[in-house]
């Protein structure tokens, strides 16, 4: 072998290692190019999700995925009245405009309406693990914060910055008007947004004296007049989330479904909405306050926190109240004594007869048609009492199974029923149904539990469940396969009328309400997702002659 020089050595191991350079660079290259190929690719195929925006009068307001539902984007805590806090406490709302460039990103629930709950159930006997979440979960006692800055509202739908097309539903919660009620798990929308490609619209409103003061000199039932001012907002502004503004429906549920028949005599010749459903209230459910009381009741608490009474200057009581500290006024009102009723006692800060969104008679005006000639959807649970039974033995107030069915009947069932009545009489697209659903997961006790021989039954909220699709939410525990057809059902009927209040319903299936055939529906029939037809006297031959709800008052 010939031997080689030391200078060809070293020229072969430079060479050597540029070889390896070059080598290495190469298959950096190619593997930073397949890479990138490969992120590229990964971006294309999953693209990131922008955050929905809609422009309205409240800002741009910008959604989020549901928690439960990703496919449909919800927009909590959006402005739609100004703070009613110093000079606008007790008054009508202001409508909030936002500054130009507001952005405001809906992803947290806003606080409560200011409220006076009713204390924690001591009931022993809740059915377990359930009976006590549900209970406080309907009576919203989960935390939630409170303000008095609440007038704000929450919106569910599945495509936002679409053309306006889906039917609208605005809920206004019940709660004897004083329990809060949009942040309840019962009336989430993802769920019925969701399933039946619509827009739901949750809002705060106002709650007991701040809501119906009572005081002389000023508008009276402000947070009537917040309903109002709701679906003004949502006129103009749900076309930027998929809604139709000719298309708007107000549902409510107790307090909430009388406000939604209250609404069709307030605004009779302007009402906007396309159609109305109350669910176990209308504007005969009970009897509203008088002026007169519902001054005495304002004069009571202006007393009560050094502000002066009714022989003083009305206008510098009303001054001082507006001055004093939230937090003063309302644990006034929480002491102002409740007037007697024959079951339960009634609350006090609630509608009052003003004659222009509370009338003392509504019978007669009814009779007459004065009211929004506007499609209706109606109706009431089968024992609406077995929720009512708990608030009695924590007011420890024993009625017999019998005063109880008269509670129910005078009312529920026959407020309902008279309601129906004179709609059809104006020739007025009408529907009423029965809820008898009596789910496990939803029970609230059974009929060993001392409250009587029946369980809780079809209690008093619980059809709502069925409309929001939210029962395991509310009791944590899973459905049954009965119960999620009943659910579906349910929220394709309630769309039904939504999407075309004239005619839908009967396109469902369901015969146009009158007195005398098998009109009334029954829903949940057995705990069977299929509906049941009947003829409307098999609940109201014990109505009287003319409504009278005085022995169901204290419902509200």
């Amino acid at each position: 072998m010939p031997v080689r020089s030391p200078r060809y050595l070293v020229f072969s191991l430079l060479l050597a290692c540029v070889v390896l350079w070059i080598s290495w660079e190469m298959q950096s290259f190619f593997l930073k190019a397949a890479g990138t190929a490969w992120l590229v690719s990964l971006a294309i195929a999953s693209p990131v999700k922008s955050e929905p925006k809609v422009n309205t009068t409240s800002g741009i307001i910008i959604g989020h995925q549901a928690p439960n539902r990703t496919g449909t984007t919800e927009f909590l805590g959006i402005r739609y009245g100004q703070a009613p806090v110093g000079g606008l406490r007790f008054a009508a709302p202001k409508r909030y405009a936002a500054p130009a460039g507001t952005v405001y990103n809906a992803s947290e629930w806003s606080a409560d309406c200011l409220n006076n709950k009713p204390p924690v159930s001591s009931f022993p006997n809740f059915t377990q693990p359930q009976g006590l979440r549900i209970w406080k979960n309907f009576a919203s006692q989960n935390g939630n914060p409170s303000s008095e800055d609440c007038l704000k509202l929450n919106v569910w739908t599945k495509t936002p910055n679409k053309s306006g097309k889906k039917p609208v539903f605005i809920w206004f919660h019940g709660g004897r008007f004083t329990i809060p009620g949009p942040h309840s798990p019962f009336y989430n929308g993802q769920y019925l947004a969701d399933a039946e490609d619509v827009v739901v619209v949750t809002p705060n409103y106002r709650l007991g004296i701040f809501g119906f003061s009572g005081a002389p000199g000023i508008e009276q039932n402000a947070a009537l007049l917040d309903h109002r001012s709701i679906v003004e907002w949502v006129r103009d502004n749900i076309a930027g989330f998929g809604g139709d503004p000719s298309r708007i429906v107000i549902f409510g549920q107790s307090a909430g479904g009388s406000s939604v028949d209250y609404y069709s005599f307030a605004w009779k010749k302007d009402p906007i909405v396309a159609g109305l459903i109350s669910h176990s209230g209308t504007s005969m459910s009970f009897n509203p306050n008088t002026k007169e009381y519902a001054q005495t009741l304002f004069y009571n608490v202006s007393q009560t926190i050094g502000c002066g009474g009714p022989s003083n200057d009305s206008a510098t009581v009303l001054a001082c109240v507006r001055a004093a500290d939230a937090s003063v006024v309302l644990a006034a009102a929480a002491k102002v004594p409740a007037l007697p009723t024959i079951a339960l006692s009634q609350a006090t800060f609630h509608p009052t007869v003003d004659n222009v969104t509370v009338f003392s008679n509504y019978e007669e005006l009814s009779a007459s048609g004065s009211f929004a000639k506007i499609p209706y959807l109606l109706g009431n649970t089968d024992f609406e009492a077995g929720w009512y039974k708990l608030s009695a033995y924590a007011a420890k107030i024993n009625l017999t199974e019998a005063q109880w069915d008269l509670f129910n009947q005078r009312a529920f069932t026959c407020p309902t029923g008279y309601s129906a009545k004179y709609r059809v009489q104006e020739s007025v697209p009408t529907w009423r149904y029965r809820y008898h659903g009596d789910w496990d997961n939803l029970r609230l006790y059974n009929s060993s539990a001392g409250l009587g021989p029946r369980g809780s039954g079809a209690y008093h909220g619980s059809d709502t469940n069925m409309i929001f699709g939210t029962a395991e939410d509310v009791s944590g525990l899973n459905n049954s396969a009965e119960e999620n057809a009943t659910i579906k059902y349910i929220q394709g009927a309630w769309t039904a009328f939504a999407s075309n209040p004239k005619k839908g319903l009967t396109k469902y299936g369901w015969p146009a309400y009158n007195t005398t055939g098998n009109t009334l529906v029954r829903l949940a029939y057995n705990n069977s997702a299929k509906p049941k037809f009947v003829a409307p006297s098999t609940y109201d031959s014990p109505c009287p002659a003319k409504n009278d709800p005085l022995p169901g008052q204290g419902a509200f």
